[in-house]
């Protein structure tokens, strides 16, 4: 057995204890006689098993609890039964009752799992990674718990976010779980209700913010260097101040990534793609409208101007395609408080010189949808009920197949919901949503609903990566990743169902996906250059299968 482990120490080791499942000659090799019950299961029997204690579970807090503690106690298992039944366990190890799990961090932690980088321990950075659990590590997932889905600062207890999106590495793209580590800069929190509580585990402060924020990142930074180079760096759930400084700062220096704005822009760009094959008109014909000018809607809606460009579009004819809207009203030139990546977007004010102002002056979201001739409206806002039926019916008088993507989660933040959208264009617009919505049925015809879920991509990307042995993540590899998934869409092939595959087909579409993001790095020269074929034969044999492996002696 590796490193000589035995007995309970080998049953402890949840990467590699296969409990019920270890085969007598293990057994007797390895001193677990008498520390497991007689029989001796298959990992089909195993996951029937723990499938029967998951349902007896009460509630989906629970059963996020009970999926954590199996992770901890065997991987293999827990995801072979995420596999076995993805469609049902992936809300809950993941979106939306990851959540729930992050705000009630502090009440359910049982055991260590990933890295805990405090600003009290800021000078000690590099000593802390090396006590990290495993020496060798392909993905990183970092956050500071600041922006967690649509909750806001979590504190540590937004550990549960990396956790989860290290889950679904391993369950889709294939990355192996050992080689994974999930990390928390802990900067504090503002959030008084975590720091009221007795039993929060975090650092007992407000925010550390400025210079010594993005010093204490820097420090971080500088130590995966040193101990990480060749890591994965997945930035996750960062707060729109922070996060695409983050990422402009370190994407040139770095192999990193952005889920809020590359992993989400992507899925988006894939999703439109599937969309308007359907609608018959080229991305460059239509007019898009984005409600949320923050670091998701802006990452978004620049894959969005990228691809228009792919297409044959200036930079400048691109622009012209984009109305972006915040809570003070459209983005355009006469205005003072646009960051530089929102002045990208700004509409010259002669564009809009007649349309109607608010008493502040403002042009208003639902001025921007009567006037631009929307054919595309995605909402990245957090404002609850924004597309309302005014709104919806006005854009869909315009427009026969109208694509509408209410993105914000969770569901209670949803711009609008599935049924109303389908119900006040009579099934005409096609959607997507940020949460998940069951089927709508509209006239006899039932539509299957598709959830936008950075799943479909950020995995992928990951697998590609590790594959190919890319030094750097770039926009054509992403871009790249968003066209595959976009050949993928089911509507392409019935006018009722989703945009995006069933969660069923993801491990096989991350392989077409991680193929195209590994041929964009061979492209770019960011890896060794090698054949497609070569790329996509690195990628099948770097996707890690949930399968028991003999720990006998060699």
């Amino acid at each position: 057995m590796q490193d000589g482990i035995r007995g309970m120490e080998l049953l402890n080791r949840q990467v590699v204890n296969k409990g019920t499942a270890f085969t007598q000659e293990e057994r007797d090799h390895l001193g677990l006689n008498g520390l497991l019950p007689p029989h001796i299961e298959s990992l089909d029997e195993q996951s029937a098993r723990a499938f029967e204690a998951f349902r007896r579970k009460t509630d989906d807090l629970e059963r996020h609890i009970y999926l954590r503690a199996l992770q901890d106690t065997n991987e293999i298992l827990f995801y072979r039964l995420l596999l076995d039944h993805i469609e049902e366990m992936t809300p809950i190890v993941y979106t939306p009752v990851v959540g729930l799990a992050c705000q009630q961090f502090s009440h359910i932690y049982r055991r260590p799992r990933g890295m805990f980088l405090s600003y009290p321990l800021r000078d000690s950075i590099p000593n802390l990674l090396r006590n990290r659990p495993n020496r060798e590590v392909d993905v990183v997932v970092v956050t500071d718990g600041e922006r967690i889905l649509g909750i806001g600062d979590q504190g540590a207890g937004g550990m549960g976010i990396p956790i989860g999106k290290l889950s679904l590495y391993s369950l889709i793209g294939g990355i192996r779980p050992d080689r994974t580590l999930p990390i928390v800069l802990d900067v504090g929190t503002n959030n008084q209700e975590r720091l009221a509580d007795p039993e929060y585990l975090g650092w007992r402060n407000e925010r550390i913010t400025g210079d010594a924020y993005f010093d204490f990142v820097d420090q971080f930074f500088r130590a995966i260097e040193q101990e990480l180079p060749n890591t994965f760096l997945h930035w996750e759930d960062f707060a729109t101040p922070h996060a695409r400084p983050i990422l402009d700062r370190y994407r040139e220096r770095f192999l990193t990534f952005n889920d809020d704005i590359q992993g989400t822009a992507a899925v988006v760009l894939g999703a439109i793609l599937g969309a308007i094959k359907v609608t018959g008109r080229p991305l460059k014909d239509h007019q898009i409208v984005m409600l949320g000018a923050g670091s998701a809607g802006i990452g978004v809606s620049d894959f969005l101007r990228a691809a228009m460009r792919e297409d044959g579009l200036s930079e400048s004819e691109a622009r012209n395609h984009f109305w972006i809207v915040d809570k003070d009203g459209l983005l355009h030139s006469g205005r003072t408080d646009l960051t530089a990546e929102q002045k990208v977007y700004a509409q010259p004010v002669e564009r809009f010189a007649d349309w109607p102002r608010t008493s502040r002056g403002q042009i208003a979201f639902a001025d921007v949808i009567h006037r631009a001739d929307a054919t595309i409206l995605i909402g990245l806002s957090s404002a609850a009920g924004a597309f309302n039926e005014q709104i919806v019916r006005e854009m869909a008088r315009k427009v026969e197949r109208p694509i509408i993507f209410p993105l914000s989660n969770p569901t209670s933040k949803s711009e609008a919901t599935a049924n109303d959208l389908l119900q006040w264009t009579e099934g005409r617009a096609i959607v997507a949503t940020g949460s998940p919505f069951d089927p709508v049925n509209v006239g006899g015809r039932t539509y299957r609903i598709t959830q936008c879920n950075n799943i479909y991509i950020f995995p992928a990307v990951g697998l590609g990566v590790v594959a190919s042995g890319a030094r750097r993540i770039t926009d054509p590899m992403i871009l790249a990743a968003a066209r595959t998934l976009g050949d993928h869409s089911p509507i392409l092939r019935d006018p009722s169902a989703p945009l995006l595959p069933a969660l069923d087909d993801l491990r096989q579409i991350a392989v077409e996906i991680a193929t195209a993001v590994g041929v964009a790095a061979v492209k770019g020269g960011l890896c060794p250059a090698v054949t497609n074929d070569e790329i996509r034969r690195r990628v099948t044999y770097a996707q890690w299968k949930p399968i028991y492996p003999s720990v006998l002696p060699v």
